[in-house]
């Protein structure tokens, strides 16, 4: 019962890793909205979509461990990974976002990716 739960928490995160990274190349003024620290509309785009790409490759790399290298090393990954969200809540409260995006999204993310690791481990 633990395996399916497991793996499909993890499929799930992967995949909205690659969803907002997806959102982030393609509208990126947008998605820094929803981040919780806006752009300027006529800022430097790049750095948003250096956001997107790394979101994407965070996602395809956790489908690929999921997929090809099973639970252990996924759950490594988790653990790891898990430090980007936490990054994230602080660079949003240092740069004065909402609390509730800070916490509420991206410390909600850390601490299912961290979940997700230990369900991982447990398999």
């Amino acid at each position: 019962m633990l395996t399916p739960i497991a793996y499909g928490l993890a499929v799930v995160l992967a995949l909205f890793c690659v969803l907002i990274g997806l959102r982030f190349l393609t509208a990126p003024v947008a998605s820094a909205a929803g981040y919780g620290v806006p752009a300027k509309p006529d800022g430097d785009r790049a750095y948003l979509e250096i956001k997107g790409l790394r979101d994407l490759t965070f996602g395809v790399l956790g489908l690929a461990l999921i997929a090809f290298a099973g639970a252990h090393a996924a759950g490594w990954y988790m653990l790891t990974v898990a430090l980007a969200p936490l990054g994230d809540t602080l660079i949003v409260l240092r740069y004065g976002g909402p609390k509730a995006t800070a916490f509420g999204v991206h410390f909600a993310t850390a601490a299912a990716v961290l979940v997700s690791a230990a369900l991982l481990f447990a398999v």
